[in-house]
């Protein structure tokens, strides 16, 4: 019997529309509450869900909030924050927080749409530049924000004027790490340097010529050592769209040897 004919059941079988309306609010909490349930069921542990992915009609909220706070009551939920919960992944040491990704996805992609991605520490742990971890996370985004506490981790946004999309993220996370060089902890910069010459060589012409087009909206320091890059690695014809952005009297101290990279002189690298 479908839940209206219920309701009508009880009305013609009561008589009362008092006892009805309790009835049916006491069925209809009790029905959405199941449904909650069901959804929930389906979903994967580590997944930080709202109200709106339970996908339930409007008039439903307040039954179906109430249904959530239940379940972390009783345990089977975990509620990260207001409005947003999780099932709790288990483990041989307990219940485990949801992944770092996790937590930030939000902030990373919007309505199917990349709006951020994560960089500073966590692109110099990626790229093997350092082995320290910290919980604070750098997001480059388009649009300046101020920083947030996220669970354990405080985040502080970057502002980058290039297009952010999938096929631009490795690219930015390079030149992001080039910026940055005299920043990544417990390194040695000419060690760094020597990475990142490891990582860049591979490039396929294609994602070489992408770089440099992005690296163009980077500081000048960014520019010149990119381009000091290119010039070792594909000669100087590649290197020059940077090299011509860059002014003749200006110089970078970077730190670098020019046993490392043999092209810093030409670009003011000190």
């Amino acid at each position: 019997m479908s839940i209206k004919n219920n309701f009508l059941f009880l009305r013609m079988k009561t008589g009362n529309f008092n006892i009805f309306a309790e009835k049916k609010i006491e069925m209809a909490a009790w029905t959405v509450s199941r449904e909650v349930r069901n959804k929930v069921g389906n979903f994967d542990s580590d997944w930080i869900f709202t109200l709106r992915d339970l996908d339930l009609p409007p008039c439903f909220a307040e039954c179906a909030v109430k249904a959530l706070n239940k379940m972390v009551r009783e345990g089977e939920l975990k509620k990260f924050s207001k409005g947003k919960f999780y099932k709790p992944k288990k483990s041989v040491f307990g219940e485990l927080e949801p992944s770092r990704e996790e937590i930030l996805k939000d902030l990373l992609v919007k309505d199917g749409k990349r709006i951020g991605y994560m960089t500073g520490y966590v692109v110099f742990n990626k790229y093997a530049l350092t082995t320290q971890v910290a919980n604070v996370i750098q997001i480059a985004t388009n649009k300046r924000k101020v920083k947030i506490q996220r669970g354990i981790y405080c985040v502080i946004f970057v502002q980058q004027v290039n297009e952010i999309t999938e096929e631009t993220i490795p690219l930015l996370q390079l030149l992001d790490v080039i910026r940055m060089i005299k920043e990544i902890p417990d390194a040695n910069v000419n060690r760094s340097c020597e990475r990142l010459l490891y990582l860049l060589k591979d490039l396929p012409d294609s994602e070489r010529d992408r770089l440099i087009g992005l690296a163009m909206n980077y500081n000048p320091g960014t520019r010149a050592l990119t381009g000091a890059m290119i010039e070792k690695l594909w000669g100087m014809e590649q290197a020059k769209p940077l090299y011509d952005s860059l002014n003749p009297v200006t110089s970078y101290s970077l730190g670098i040897d020019e046993t490392v990279l043999h092209t810093i002189k030409k670009w003011r690298i000190l």
